[in-house]
């Protein structure tokens, strides 16, 4: 039978960490800050509050990070008013197969909710979701499991029997800590040992993924 599955925005449904990485590179050269790839890395899956906090810990209490952030969204905007938020591989034939076989879909993301609906209305993906669960409606976000827990919450099922697709480390962490069925296809980070045992299975992409499910409703 059918079943539910809830995704991740960031790095699964777009390539936007890519767009992000380049902005934090576009506002370290601004900044003077040098290679900033691994705070960048650190903070894939957080909200900005966590990504604030981590940046203070790692460059002192007095760190700019309004000003990171202004540098980062700028080159974030002038890009997507340019060619707008990539796509990825397999998105719109996984979500036709799940929408046309009867699965329930939802999404969660440590993403603000004004711009997760906005991007995903500039798609035309935001009918494919029942649900969507915004990082900015939690104190804890990602890798804390506050964020599935509502996503499974809202859309009715126990969180035993939902598939959460996921990129990055701390999603993994976080759809696993509240007892999912994790299926990790990653994108800047490679699956590590620890990243496949608390993933149910990892995929090359979400073609790959749509292909996994399918069985899992054949079984």
């Amino acid at each position: 039978m059918p079943g539910t599955v809830i995704f991740d925005l960031d790095g699964v449904i777009f390539d936007s960490e890519t767009v992000v990485r380049n902005g934090w590179r576009y506002a370290a050269e601004k900044m003077g800050l040098g290679d900033i790839d691994r705070l960048f890395l650190q903070a894939v899956g957080t909200n900005h509050t966590q990504t604030e906090e981590m940046m203070h810990r790692e460059l002192g209490a007095d760190f700019p990070y309004a000003t990171l952030q202004s540098y980062s969204s700028e080159y974030f905007r002038a890009f997507t008013a340019k060619q707008g938020l990539p796509v990825k591989k397999g998105v719109r034939e996984i979500l036709e197969y799940l929408k046309g076989s009867g699965w329930k879909v939802g999404l969660a993301s440590s993403s603000n909710r004004r711009y997760i609906v906005d991007e995903l209305k500039t798609a035309g993906l935001l009918d494919y979701f029942s649900v969507i669960v915004s990082g900015d409606q939690f104190v804890h976000s990602k890798p804390e499991p506050d964020i599935y827990l509502e996503a499974c919450r809202q859309i009715g099922e126990r969180s035993s029997a939902v598939y959460a697709i996921e990129d990055s480390y701390n999603g993994i962490i976080s759809a696993s800590r509240a007892g999912m069925r994790p299926i990790m296809v990653p994108d800047l980070l490679p699956a590590t040992d620890e990243m496949r045992k608390l993933s149910e299975t990892v995929c090359a992409d979400l073609l790959e993924a749509r292909d996994y499910l399918k069985k899992t409703v054949a079984i």
